[in-house]
């Protein structure tokens, strides 16, 4: 298979599926660029080569009709200057107007097409609509890592057009690497720190790293259920009432494969979800009634930055407590300290999921950890050890890449 260092792209037109679904505020203005400067060295090399570029990316979740808040030509002026040359845009991703602009892309030139989600083919991964996509390029390069998850046209159906002419940006090789680092490749102590709310969305997670996994640190509104299930009281905090013998489950599993299971001893409560409550300290658990705990409290912050720091691979996915609240941002901020010290020290991180990697922007702190990944979804599956369709639609033995 081609890697993208060791082709040429001169005179080709180069298909390429970024991940552009970047956030905006009111007046469409891009509040946080991490994704599409992430893409910007591999659309360089193709310039570079003296190849043309037609970028196709999904934007939000349209219901299939175009939308002025789900257009991409709300980037236009930020990838023209990145890419340090003008942007065309096509005003739709398909069609005899579209293709001309195509057709007509000079070496060095770079066309943006509209949405793709503009289309109800694309989330059906509909062949002809892909097909007409695929028709513009003569080369396809696959670097929307954070759509790798989803079987859709423009991610996954458009590369069976492209035999033998299709291959991961830098971004993807990056993201896929990193990943098989962590699960193949990984120097001992191995610590998977988890958080966020909802151990629902984590089982599958937690029992790939099971196998892995030297320590597992539980914190966030996930902690709850643990705490409850283990006889705890734990007040009006978030708890997920079915999963009460998932969480009993995960404990005994940790027990028998000796992952030393590491859950919050105190816990910074409040008397409502606001950052103006009052709020206290306590055992967590035992929280008293009408209080909810919202943070990890001092102790256990001093207790997981201990494990933290003396180990050799961490991962991290899901904030310690509301650390959008600045009453509540203590334990993630605390966690985001640890992981870069143990950096610091020689260990390898990698931080994923939205929710701390906008911790760890918010901090600052993204150029002192090994990893930041760009896909939520994607890598959490990719680390369930599920093979991710957009990169098995590039290389058909991605099962060496995901294991």
């Amino acid at each position: 298979m081609e890697t993208i260092d060791n082709y040429n792209f001169k005179d080709q037109k180069a298909l390429v599926r970024v991940d552009f679904n970047v956030p905006l505020d009111s007046h469409f203005n891009i509040t946080d660029d991490t994704r599409i400067r992430a893409a910007i060295p591999t659309l360089k090399k193709i310039l570079n080569d003296g190849g043309s570029l037609i970028i196709m990316s999904h934007f939000g979740r349209p219901k299939n009709l175009p939308e002025e808040k789900f257009s991409l030509k709300h980037c236009i002026p930020l990838l023209s200057q990145l890419l340090g040359r003008p942007v065309l845009f096509a005003k739709d991703c398909i069609g005899a107007a579209t293709k001309a602009m195509a057709n007509n892309l000079k070496p060095g030139e770079v066309l943006l097409l509209e949405n793709v989600r503009f289309h109800a083919e694309e989330t059906k991964g509909a062949e002809n609509f892909a097909k007409e996509l695929a028709s513009m390029g003569t080369v396809f390069v696959n670097d929307a890592f954070g759509a790798a998850h989803r079987a859709h046209a423009s991610t996954t159906v458009v590369a069976k057009f492209f035999p033998g002419k299709k291959m991961f940006g830098y971004l993807m090789a990056h993201e896929l690497e990193s990943i098989n680092k962590l699960l193949n490749q990984t120097k001992k102590p191995f610590t998977a720190i988890l958080g966020g709310a909802k151990v629902s969305g984590k089982i599958a997670i937690i029992s790939n790293l099971m196998n892995k996994v030297d320590n597992l640190i539980i914190g966030g509104g996930m902690a709850y259920t643990f705490i409850k299930a283990a006889g705890g009281k734990v007040g009006s905090s978030l708890v997920e009432e079915d999963r009460l013998d998932t969480a009993l489950q995960v404990i005994k599993e940790a027990k028998t494969k000796g992952v030393k299971l590491y859950l919050p001893t105190d816990t910074v409560v409040a008397d409502a979800f606001s950052n103006d409550a009052d709020k206290k300290t306590c055992a967590i658990n035992d929280i008293p009634d009408g209080w909810m705990g919202l943070d990890i409290g001092p102790e256990t912050e001093k207790e997981f930055a201990k494990v933290i720091e003396s180990s050799s691979t961490i991962l991290w996915n899901g904030p310690m407590g509301v650390f959008e609240m600045e009453s509540f941002e203590h334990g993630t901020k605390a966690i985001a300290t640890a992981v870069v010290n143990a950096t610091k020290k020689g260990a390898y991180s990698l931080i994923g999921g939205g929710d701390s990697v906008a911790a760890i922007n918010k901090y600052k702190m993204t150029k002192d950890v090994s990893c930041v990944s760009t896909g939520g979804g994607a890598m959490l599956e990719g680390l369930e050890g599920q093979v991710l369709p957009g990169v098995a639609a590039v290389e058909e033995d991605v099962e060496k890449i995901v294991q």
